[in-house]
């Protein structure tokens, strides 16, 4: 299954966050360009971030976004 533009959006969202404190979340502006909106309210949606314009990771947020991270950084290794 290829990865649609709206998967991008949501990763895009994720690899934003520092996984080094739980203590540091994000707010997406009302603002931001809309598919910024739209993908962090899908992350609410699907129960990985706790607001539906950004916060804090859920637990499952969390994991999403060590592994979304980690794909970036094998992509990208520069």
């Amino acid at each position: 299954m290829p990865y649609t533009q709206d998967i991008v959006d949501e990763i895009n969202i994720l690899v934003r966050y520092n996984l080094s404190t739980t203590q540091e979340g994000i707010k997406v502006h009302k603002t931001a360009p809309p598919e910024c909106i739209k993908a962090t309210k899908r992350l609410f949606d699907k129960g990985l971030v706790t607001q539906e314009d950004g916060g804090y990771l859920t637990t499952l947020g969390h994991e999403a976004s060590e592994q979304a991270q980690a794909v970036l950084r094998l992509l990208n290794p520069a």
